[in-house]
């Protein structure tokens, strides 16, 4: 008995720092097939009874592997990717429906003396997750095999503040109806960064990331990570640590790895000093500003890879330098993780927004947002009255924000006449 109390007194300071926390779950089909399964669920069920606010995302890709198996059908990937024929999306449709109900059912048990004796949850979902299709990489069509691009978080906060905890399968639909297979791993990623969660957590076979020598490593920052994802290659633990990494990249503080095997693992981690698995915590500051001369090399270093896939117009360092003022910049530890430019184009009140790039690893965040507004604010500073842009790849993004189809007719003729036919870029407007 003294060591319950001396543990739970313990334990109060994180019990109240985690009260209304929201806390994405993410658990794979291997882990919903483990024994341990039931204690699990029971340990969601103690967040949830604290005030935790729970998404959890649930993977499935032993459970397509078995259905697959059943009609004598083989598993084809690419780069680690599942390919998703018309044959391999009813395996998929059918694994993830009989999952998402025993899991459920499980959520929905309040057998007298047991942890859930008395629990009455709401378990919520449904089609909360936009999806779009991978496409062909490489040559190889993926067919049904999509990623996130967006997750209604408006729809789920509302059910959050119902005190559901919220189911999300890896599943997206399109607008046009179609439905896409996800990595579990993905939904659960841009879910945390896209609600802003306070937590991501992280399920997996083993206590949480083991070094070269069997060791647990018990804490990383992002930046660590890449060496780390080296000296892995593509196993499961390195995909765990990505996903990590990547959410503490998208703004969420602190991710973390734990174990499914382990009973008490998800406790132990969140309500003990040292934790059981592995934390991996953003300690980073951001900056947006204006750029200066110093930050020609960050911003070469940039854009092109960006310049050599023919997304951005080329730029030279000469140029860089002499139209530097035009740039704004996301500056994250010294290194420039964002651009953009504004041109105010001749004899007009008008300006273009160009050269807006955001490196790959700290997409999803939010930063394409800010320096839009950045330079919307500085546009309407210059008394510009109009804000042009010209892209190949990123239309919808811009649409999105609204910016709404233009043409070279309605180009002011100083930027018309530099118009660029052989690229045939989209061009897009917006009135300030």
């Amino acid at each position: 008995m003294p060591e319950y109390v001396n543990w739970l007194r313990h334990a109060s300071p994180y019990i109240n720092a985690h009260r209304d926390c929201t806390f994405v779950v993410m658990l794979p089909g291997d882990g919903v097939e483990h024994p341990n399964f039931g204690n699990i669920v029971h340990d969601l069920v103690l967040l949830h009874s604290l005030g935790v606010r729970l998404v959890l995302v649930h993977g499935s890709r032993p459970q397509i592997e078995t259905r697959l198996a059943a009609r004598g059908l083989t598993p084809h990937y690419h780069h680690g990717m599942r390919i998703t024929d018309a044959a391999t999306l009813e395996c998929v449709i059918d694994a993830v429906g009989q999952l998402r109900i025993a899991i459920e059912a499980r959520l929905s048990m309040d057998m007298a003396s047991s942890p859930m004796q008395g629990s009455r949850l709401r378990v919520a979902g449904g089609n909360l997750v936009t999806a779009r299709p991978i496409g062909v990489l490489e040559g190889v069509d993926y067919h049904h095999t999509g990623e996130v691009r967006r997750v209604d978080r408006k729809g789920i906060n509302r059910l959050l503040d119902e005190r559901s905890i919220v189911l999300l399968s890896p599943l997206g639909y399109s607008p046009t109806g179609e439905i896409f297979n996800l990595a579990c791993e993905d939904v659960a990623t841009r879910a945390a960064i896209d609600l802003g969660a306070d937590k991501l957590l992280l399920f997996g076979a083993d206590l949480g990331l083991i070094d070269e020598h069997g060791r647990l490593v018990r804490e990383l920052r992002p930046q660590q990570v890449p060496a780390h994802l080296q000296r892995l290659g593509s196993n499961y633990q390195g995909e765990l640590l990505d996903a990590a990494a990547q959410a503490c990249r998208g703004g969420v503080a602190r991710s973390h790895i734990v174990s499914y095997v382990e009973d008490g693992a998800l406790l132990t981690e969140l309500f003990t000093r040292d934790g059981g698995g592995t934390l991996v915590a953003q300690e980073q500051f951001e900056v947006v500003r204006e750029a200066a001369i110093e930050d020609v090399g960050g911003l070469l270093d940039l854009i092109s890879p960006l310049e050599e896939q023919g997304i951005l117009v080329r730029r030279s360092r000469e140029v860089l330098e002499r139209e530097i003022e035009q740039f704004s910049v996301v500056e994250r530890e010294g290194m420039i993780i964002a651009c953009a430019a504004l041109y105010q184009i001749a004899d007009s009140d008008a300006g273009e927004l160009a050269c807006l790039a955001v490196n790959p690893e700290y997409r999803h965040g939010g930063r394409g947002d800010e320096l839009l507004e950045r330079i919307e604010t500085r546009a309407r500073a210059q008394g510009l009255k109009t804000l042009f842009v010209l892209t190949t790849r990123t239309a919808h993004w811009f649409r999105e924000r609204g910016f709404v189809p233009s043409s070279v007719e309605r180009l002011p003729s100083a930027r018309a006449s530099l118009y660029n036919y052989q690229r045939n870029s989209k061009i897009f407007e917006k009135t300030l």
